[in-house]
């Protein structure tokens, strides 16, 4: 169980992959799982979006998807640091000083997380990255130094 947050002072605010793994532990199957679960959230969305729209909104359907996309993202991570699918596989988002991301960080975030999944390459290396380093972050995470950790328990 993770109880307070031990901060790697040396490198960054983040919580010390050495002395307490369990921040890190299953981050990445976790982080897939949210993926699953809030990109199935933006396409209900998207599909609610069509038929309120009467039907016109499908023509533009990736056009929608992106942009809800983009609005879901940074309003619930700004929020609460968290996806409403990373809040219910129980990660959260820290910067390099180990806080939840501002607002402007999320919006960020979100900005380079896409860009990275526009092209192939940025995405391969990516998630390599993922389940290689210690502290499982992706390419955009280690650019903006932020982390995916085990949401901590008080």
């Amino acid at each position: 169980m993770i109880r307070t947050m031990h901060y790697d002072t040396h490198t960054s605010g983040l919580p010390d992959p050495e002395f307490q793994p369990g921040f890190y532990d299953g981050v990445t199957l976790k982080r897939v799982l949210a993926w699953v679960l809030d990109t199935a959230v933006i396409g209900t969305l998207t599909v609610l979006f069509g038929f309120a729209t009467l039907f016109v909104g499908f023509f533009f359907f990736p056009v929608v998807f992106l942009a809800l996309s983009v609005v879901y993202r940074i309003t619930t991570i700004a929020a609460k640091s968290a996806t409403p699918g990373m809040r219910v596989v129980g990660i959260e988002f820290r910067n390099r000083e180990g806080h939840q991301l501002t607002p402007g960080e999320a919006a960020l975030h979100t900005i380079f997380y896409l860009i990275s999944l526009t092209f192939f390459l940025p995405q391969v290396i990516s998630w390599g990255m993922m389940l290689m380093t210690q502290r499982r972050q992706g390419l955009h995470d280690v650019v903006l130094g932020t982390a995916a950790i085990n949401r901590p328990r008080l």
